[in-house]
């Protein structure tokens, strides 16, 4: 072999390598035509958003603070947001301190596509330096360069993802890391960031109960070592819940149970989270064995838990108390987000394969390290966070949406190993089993078997035609409704937060679980009999029907609703007069 081809690999400087797919990863994970729709038209990716948009643009025109109710939906007394202001504020600062150089359309649209980039650059900040303290700076790169290749955080940090899983994400993964450290200082803070995922939505309940247990079952097993930890969890915990309750929350509301957001019940268990910490602190001389202390905590949960039960059963049958079976059956199962896996992969959607594999090798992975290797603290806390969102995630695909942001800090460890195995003398089952088990946890390795999953087994008839819905959704088919009279539009349900970003109109129905008669009228007007059609038309005063033909709605009797036959051209009726919009929604004008 030549000296100078010896000497080559020595002359390769690993990290700058890395950080050069880093940037280049970085530099292609959005495509220019995604940013340039969102800035110019408004493109999000989901009605959340576009909901979340419309929440900003009342702030923006003096809506209250404490009023969050989008009184264009279900008109005139409106229906009230479950989600948070805390929200609403940053995004509502930007998109108004670039109005005066921008103008208020071109603001709206750069702060939308840019929002979710600038939480992309907080996420992976946060991840680069949390393993770079636990696994040193070439995991560290890794864990950035994973992050920019897997599908489950790329689509929650996409342009026009305003919606609130990314900071709810973010503060996820800093509480993990809080976990990691242990100390006083950083158990304060994660208590805090525990707050504040409460604060923006209850979707991190599950892992704030489990990083709590995993707080007191190190108490119960170390003893006094890990009280401090305990304690300034527990007060962080206990001090900014109701602090960032308050803040976006009505004096008068501050006493009304919501099961669905940050209100007295998930109070009371801050509180009670906030009590144990200051008994275990005051009794710390008596619980000097573990008996003593696991006594301690049966007894506050016991108490804390019983209390839940007697002062909120409401809250005991889950954040949607009063859903009809009818709604429930044809819009909450119907939603993309709440659809089971084996749902999933009856209907033939393998882009599930994206998604769910790199969070279960994860999960074992963690668990495996956690068991058998070094930094067991900080695997049995990946593991925490792994473990609730892949048993979520069967049952509904948005239990992913959380575990998904910690795929890399597993990762990035395991690649790093890999490639130090690659380098050094041993078997060759070795080096290829470190590579496999790190190409597993890549979301993009899974493309190919995504593609000839989609090959051997194409999607099913039942399966939801998402290009027609996109393109229902769109700007260039909904904005040419504004052109029409303001009037109260009847729609299908997942058209509504785009009418009301896009138009001047009011709506029936949009996907919020707070509207149960507006989601029972769209389903029973689009879905069911001429009649049904009517009946709804008058009890909302309706002066526009909507729809869009490449999603009907679920056909409420043996033969296809009369909603359907309209749009396919094969009813008519004298009550309804149709309009010409171009695109592909069908409009007709109520006659009265």
């Amino acid at each position: 072999m030549p000296p100078a081809a010896a000497t080559l690999p020595a002359r390769i400087d690993t990290r700058a390598f890395l950080w050069l797919l880093v940037i280049l990863s970085l530099a292609t994970l959005n495509a220019p035509q995604d940013i340039w729709d969102t800035i110019r038209h408004l493109r999000v990716p989901d009605t959340d958003d576009a909901m979340r948009l419309v929440e900003v643009r009342d702030l923006l025109a003096g809506q209250p603070w404490y009023d969050n109710v989008q009184y264009r939906f279900l008109a005139p007394e409106g229906v009230a947001s479950h989600w948070s202001r805390l929200v609403d504020a940053p995004i509502a600062a930007l998109i108004g301190a670039l109005t005066p150089l921008a103008g208020r359309p071109l603001a709206e649209g750069l702060i939308a596509a840019f929002w979710p980039v600038l939480l992309f650059g907080l996420y992976c900040t946060l991840l680069y330096r949390g393993v770079r303290r636990t696994f040193g700076g070439r995991a560290a790169i890794l864990a950035v360069l994973v992050a920019t290749q897997t599908f489950g955080i790329a689509i929650q940090f996409q342009p026009g993802r305003v919606d609130h899983h990314n900071v709810q994400i973010l503060a996820m993964l800093g509480l993990a890391f809080c976990l990691m450290r242990g100390c006083f200082p950083a158990a304060f803070v994660g208590g805090g960031l525990a707050a504040l995922s409460l604060a923006v939505g209850l979707e991190g309940l599950p892992y704030l109960a489990l990083a709590a247990l995993y707080y007191v079952g190190d108490w119960c097993w170390r003893g006094r070592p890990a009280l401090p930890g305990l304690a300034s969890f527990g007060v962080g915990l206990g001090v900014a819940a109701p602090l960032l309750f308050a803040a976006p929350t009505a004096p008068t509301l501050w006493t009304a149970t919501r099961c669905d957001a940050l209100s007295p019940p998930w109070l009371w268990l801050a509180a009670g989270g906030f009590g144990f910490a200051l008994a275990a602190t005051a009794l710390r001389r008596r619980l000097g064995t573990p008996g003593s202390r696991i006594a301690l905590a049966i007894l506050c949960g016991i108490l804390l838990i019983g209390g839940f039960g007697l002062a909120f059963p409401i809250c005991l049958e889950g954040p949607f108390p009063g859903m009809t079976p009818l709604v429930r059956d044809h819009w909450l199962l119907t939603v993309n987000e709440m659809a089971s896996l084996p749902k999933s992969v009856a209907q033939g959607r393998w882009e599930m394969l994206v998604f769910y594999p790199v969070v279960l090798i994860g999960s074992l992975t963690a668990t495996w390290m956690a068991w058998r290797g070094p930094q067991r603290r900080a695997w049995s806390i990946a593991a925490l966070f792994l473990w609730p969102g892949l048993i979520l995630g069967v049952f509904q695909f948005r239990g992913l949406y959380i575990a998904s942001g910690f795929v890399p800090l597993v990762a990035a460890p395991v690649i790093d190993r890999a490639l130090t195995r690659a380098a050094a003398p041993g078997t060759a089952v070795r080096r290829w089993g470190a590579l496999a088990l790190g190409s597993g946890l890549v979301s993009t390795v899974w493309l190919a078997p995504m593609a000839l999953a989609g090959w051997i087994a194409p999607a099913s008839r039942t399966a939801p035609d998402s290009a027609g819905v996109i393109a229902c959704q769109g700007d260039a088919a909904v904005r040419p409704l504004a052109a029409l009279p303001p009037g109260t539009v009847l729609a299908p349900i997942f058209l509504g937060p785009s009418i009301l970003l896009r138009t001047p109109h009011t709506i029936v129905a949009a996907p919020y679980h707070r509207a149960i008669p507006g989601l029972t009228a769209a389903i029973e007007g689009l879905g069911g009999t001429e009649a049904d059609l009517d009946r709804v038309l008058d009890t909302f005063q309706v002066r526009y029907l909507v729809t869009c033909p490449s999603r009907p709605a679920d056909d409420l009797q043996a033969t296809p609703a009369f909603a359907t036959r309209l749009t396919r051209g094969d009813a008519h009726t004298d009550r309804l007069e149709p309009v010409t919009v171009p695109g592909p929604l069908k409009v007709w004008r109520v006659v009265r």
